[in-house]
């Protein structure tokens, strides 16, 4: 099958997903990503997931770095647990917004999908490896491609309002645990 922006895509048959070739992502300083889409079949508007992924393939890194004051707190809060709970030898020591991303591996495989049970939105979602979460990680979402409007540990949800069945943190892009 053909996806606009994407090219031919082949259908992984255990999961049911669409995934590209490798692309040059220069949001995420040009890795080559293989584009994953959930969902796109069953969908009614399947041009939302077309501009979801022309926009997200058009991004520059500025759009991460505007995240970082939210990454950062993701940090800051999970190494206050850890001295909190006596793992101090296992903080990492992160300057502050400024250096979060070097603390950071970018997903190579960013996943399309509609928000089905909340706004409705196309979202591209990554998960990264963090150095100082190893076991949950990092998911930054992009609503529509287009801005970051979810950090926070890898929790599969687009949106922080639905990770903690809120409505009122809709919008929320980082929401301390």
């Amino acid at each position: 099958m053909e996806i606009p922006g994407l090219g031919q895509v082949a259908l992984d048959t255990e999961f049911g997903w669409y995934r590209s070739q490798p692309l040059a992502v220069p949001v995420l300083g040009g890795a080559l990503c293989s584009i994953v889409l959930e969902g796109y079949d069953d969908d009614q508007r399947p041009g939302d997931f077309h501009e979801a992924i022309h926009t997200f393939l058009t991004l520059n890194p500025s759009v991460l770095v505007a995240a970082t004051p939210a990454i950062f707190a993701y940090y800051r809060d999970v190494m206050n647990e850890l001295v909190a709970a006596g793992d101090e030898a296992v903080v990492v020591e992160v300057d502050g917004p400024h250096s979060v991303l070097d603390h950071v591996r970018l997903g190579d495989e960013p996943i399309v999908s509609r928000d089905v049970y909340g706004d409705r939105h196309v979202y591209v979602s990554l998960e990264c490896e963090c150095d100082w979460e190893p076991e949950h990680g990092l998911q930054i979402v992009l609503r529509d491609g287009r801005s970051v409007t979810k950090v926070g540990p890898y929790d599969g949800h687009l949106t922080n309002s639905a990770a903690y069945a809120d409505n009122e943190l809709e919008g929320v892009v980082y929401q301390s645990h």
